[in-house]
């Protein structure tokens, strides 16, 4: 595995809802320098500082990788997780009181 890469990705909607997976610092630098300018605000700032230090081998990837997930959620980026919605429609396929 490169030193970059999260152990597991974060997945974010972009462009009109459409999920990404964000698997290594770079992408999430490259993410967070695409966010538009006129939203950016401390939670921006704080990952990008912790994406940048995780560039310079500063702080662990991982590190960087939970700044990133919670600036992702503050801004209602995390895409749904599509296991969660599966498992829930298939339990009330087996409900017979759910239509």
């Amino acid at each position: 595995m490169k030193p970059d890469m999260f152990k597991q990705p974060v997945s974010i909607l972009v462009g009109l809802g459409l999920p990404a997976e964000v698997r290594s610092v770079t992408d999430a630098y490259r993410h967070l320098c695409e966010w538009p300018a006129s939203f950016r605000d401390t939670a921006h700032s704080v990952a990008l500082k912790a994406i940048g230090a995780a560039m310079r081998g500063e702080i662990e990837g991982e590190t960087a990788r939970g700044l990133f997930a919670a600036f992702a959620d503050k801004h209602d980026l995390l895409a749904p997780d599509t296991d969660v919605i599966v498992a829930s429609r298939r339990g009330q396929d087996k409900d017979p009181h759910v239509r």
